[in-house]
């Protein structure tokens, strides 16, 4: 049974969609392991602050089906699909690693592309599975966060008795 990874985030209503988010995907999923709560500034736009953080979770299902039961639950939570790319988000879900599978279908890239590119995706990834390996470049993922740039990032762990 795949161990998949879900990057969570939302800037609006931030501490209401997270903790709805991790009830829905625990009713769907089973036992989740939830990494901590991030707060960094919005990347690609003016914005809130975001709250990101990692879920894993085993599942039997296949990569696609589970990737269309997180859009479901982002539309429940008043995600738009005309929403860009950079722009405020009620709740953004994305399966970012599913076992070791590499996927890129249309709009399903696994591993995803962000976890090399944004601290608020690697280092909440590195928390929960720091040994476990990137499919395609082999390192461990806290092995990618010691390594990334960490140059200006305005990223803090932030206590859940914030939420």
């Amino acid at each position: 049974m795949p161990t998949g990874y879900i990057s969570i985030g939302s800037n609006i209503d931030k501490d209401i969609n997270i903790l709805s988010s991790l009830t829905e995907l625990a009713k769907v999923f089973g036992d989740i392991q939830v990494s901590s709560i991030y707060e960094s500034e919005a990347v690609g736009f003016t914005g809130d602050n975001f709250y990101n953080l990692v879920v894993s979770f085993h599942s039997e299902l296949a990569a696609k089906q589970a990737a269309k039961i997180l859009k479901k639950i982002e539309l429940d939570h008043g995600r738009t699909r005309e929403s860009q790319k950079f722009s405020a988000r009620t709740l953004d879900l994305d399966l970012i690693l599913y076992g070791n599978e590499i996927i890129n279908d249309g709009r399903l890239q696994i591993p995803r592309d962000d976890i090399e590119r944004y601290a608020f995706v690697l280092e909440p990834l590195a928390e929960i599975a720091p040994q476990e390996k990137h499919p395609i470049n082999g390192q461990t993922y806290s092995q990618m966060w010691e390594k990334f740039d960490k140059t200006g990032l305005r990223q803090n762990k932030i206590q859940l008795s914030t939420i």
